[in-house]
């Protein structure tokens, strides 16, 4: 059984295979999420890109789909290329997933999410989970969310991630909606006395180590988004805190995703695609803005190599 205290949201645009190897340096435990992969991309498009992962175990692919033959299908991909777990997107309330009729909008069918759930479910060994908003729109009251978690629960689903606030379809944007809607912990907290078996893990609004830890004494599990991409050694604080492990330093991490850097580079992987994950990991260190900064104005160029990462670390070796 995958252990589900600590978690790492998906997050299109950053949640990558070179991200997650970093993440991974720094918590050994965290459950780590993938971005959000719909199944054509699976089906139609070339799968192994999509699927390539190196050693970052525990990790779930996040499936965006609303056939269930096709999420079927794909869950088996999943599975072959050695995931942990396979993952329903119900919660992202982006423009490109509306004009799907995926994310966010299953909320509003949860007999089809309970029947994509089940042919996932009837096809591979690993565990089968959503992750879902409370709400959609002006459907989130309460009753509403215990209503779509129910049928999704008599389909058989043990375990859910739910981002605490509604999901509004019209008028925000994505970022907007991880802000705007109120946050309704309480719904998170009820649905867990209403189910007792099944596992809820709370997402939405965690911002640092005191919420995070103070969150988790009252959840099965905290699922966090953009604090640890903004600040990285977030998770081996988190770590430390709950698994007693003693966190490696800034530096070590940063040697050690160096040597990965070096090894994609050599296969052709740009620059860019892996110092972009560096940005947050000297947060709060002094020097880490001339990081930051040497990173964003050099990753870019075609010949970027080690250099650039090397010549980013001196500001912090200069600074100390």
């Amino acid at each position: 059984m995958l252990d589900r205290q600590l978690s790492v949201a998906p997050m299109m645009g950053c949640t990558d295979r070179h991200c997650r190897y970093l993440m991974r340096l720094l918590a050994p435990n965290t459950l780590l999420y993938s971005e959000m992969i719909v199944t054509g991309a699976l089906l139609h498009g070339d799968a192994e890109y999509h699927l390539r992962h190196s050693d970052d175990s525990p990790c779930a692919i996040q499936l965006g789909g609303s056939n269930p033959s096709e999420l079927a299908a794909s869950a088996k991909l999943v599975e072959a290329a050695g995931y942990q777990e396979v993952n329903l997107n119900c919660g992202c309330p982006s423009d490109r997933v509306q004009m799907g009729g995926i994310g966010a909008c299953l909320m509003g069918s949860a007999d089809l999410v309970a029947d994509c759930y089940r042919a996932m479910a009837e096809e591979v060994q690993i565990p089968v989970t959503i992750k879902s908003r409370i709400g959609i729109d002006k459907h989130d009251s309460y009753e509403f969310f215990s209503g779509f978690i129910s049928t999704i629960y008599a389909a058989g689903c043990r375990a859910f991630s739910v981002h605490a606030r509604s999901a509004w379809l019209d008028g925000l944007s994505p970022k907007e909606n991880r802000e705007i809607p109120p946050l309704h912990y309480d719904y998170v907290t009820r649905i867990k006395a209403d189910f007792p078996d099944a596992v809820f893990v709370l997402n939405g609004g965690i911002a640092n180590l005191a919420d995070a830890l103070a969150l988790l004494q009252a959840h099965d599990g905290i699922m966090l988004g953009r604090a640890p991409y903004a600040s990285p050694y977030l998770l081996a604080e988190l770590e430390q805190a709950v698994y007693g492990i003693a966190p490696p330093t800034r530096d070590e991490v940063f040697d050690a995703y160096r040597a990965y850097v070096e090894s994609e580079l050599s296969e052709g992987t740009a620059l860019k695609h892996m110092a972009k994950h560096l940005f947050g990991l000297y947060a709060g260190v002094s020097g880490a803005r001339a990081f930051r900064r040497h990173l964003s104005t050099t990753m870019n160029v075609q010949t970027a190599g080690l250099e650039v990462l090397d010549a980013a670390r001196d500001n912090i070796s200069r600074a100390a």
